[in-house]
């Protein structure tokens, strides 16, 4: 299934995406009230949820909406945490040589996560910025994991089943205060803490099966990614190319530690998905300004838009 979390005048709520396109429908409405209209209350009882969802759909008795007639939000605009991994090997690479600095070995011992700002996520359109978020802004281009269950201390090899799915995402940065903060050893934290958005659908793990490499437990995925700049292409990737998975991410979080339902997890940015990385081959560096239209595509999840605003506020 692909969920949604939209605004259309003055009512939020939650939809699932229906086979026929451009079309949706309302997961409060449809079932009389018996089911959450917002996703993070649905992320609470998942699978019972999922279960009379799939019975609303089987027997059609619903009405259809026009996904375009609404506003996307965030699938899930209210997370209860966020957490960003480091798990494409070659962006790690390249950032470490852009600090002048040669690959080290705890890289391929555990892989490492920091928390960034679970109350600034959004979703499609504009990402509103302020004057010094400009100096040097930059994208990453990255897919993101919701949990749909609690656990601790995880094994890799059932994680999977804790995932409600997966998300496009977007972690932007603000290079030049990221740059000068981590000078203190500490951080990323006020160069990302701004804005991450995510969407436009949170996409379950059964809409991937033709995707899929390897069995549910390792979570090997055949999704292309691709993200454009002003409808340039700028980042190409796969998230095969994952060195640590989703799951082995998951058991490093979990030890010793809840992980609750509504939890976002991120990837990291993949190989050349980001203008820091990019900027190693020209001579001239390239950074975000206002106006600037950011597209990621990844098969099976969608599309995922934003346009820079200057907030003069």
């Amino acid at each position: 299934m692909k969920f949604i979390s939209y605004n259309h005048k003055d009512k939020c709520s939650i939809g699932v995406l229906i086979s026929k396109k451009d079309k949706f429908i309302d997961i409060h409405d449809s079932s009389n009230g018996q089911l959450p209209n917002n996703m993070l209350s649905y992320l609470q009882d998942f699978d019972e949820n999922n279960v009379l969802l799939n019975q609303i759909l089987l027997k059609g008795d619903y009405n259809e909406l026009d996904i375009k007639s609404v506003n996307l939000n965030a699938p899930l605009p209210n997370p209860n945490s966020f957490r960003d991994a480091y798990a494409f090997r070659k962006h790690v690479e390249a950032g470490r040589k852009n600090r002048g600095l040669e690959m080290i070995p705890e890289y391929d011992q555990f892989p490492v996560f920091y928390f960034s700002n679970h109350n600034s996520i959004g979703g499609p359109g504009n990402v509103l910025v302020q004057e010094k978020h400009l100096n040097k802004l930059d994208f990453e281009f990255e897919l993101g994991i919701i949990i749909s269950k609690r656990g601790r201390n995880i094994k890799a090899e059932n994680a999977y089943k804790y995932i409600a799915g997966l998300v496009i995402l977007n972690d932007w940065s603000a290079r030049e205060m990221q740059f000068e903060e981590m000078k203190l050893n500490l951080g990323p934290a006020k160069g990302k803490d701004f804005s991450t958005s995510i969407g436009p659908y949170l996409v379950t793990l059964d809409e991937l099966d033709d995707k899929r490499l390897q069995s549910d437990r390792d979570f090997v995925y055949n999704l292309e990614m691709k993200g454009y700049l002003n409808d340039k292409i700028v980042t190409k990737d796969n998230m095969k190319n994952m060195t640590w998975s989703f799951p082995e991410i998951i058991e490093r979080i979990s030890y010793g530690v809840d992980i609750y339902p509504g939890d976002l997890i991120g990837s990291g940015t993949c190989a050349t998905g980001c203008l820091l990385e990019n900027n190693l081959s020209l001579n001239e560096p390239r950074w975000l300004t206002e106006n600037d239209v950011i597209v990621f595509k990844v098969d099976c999840l969608g599309t995922l838009q934003n346009t820079i605003v200057k907030n003069n506020n």
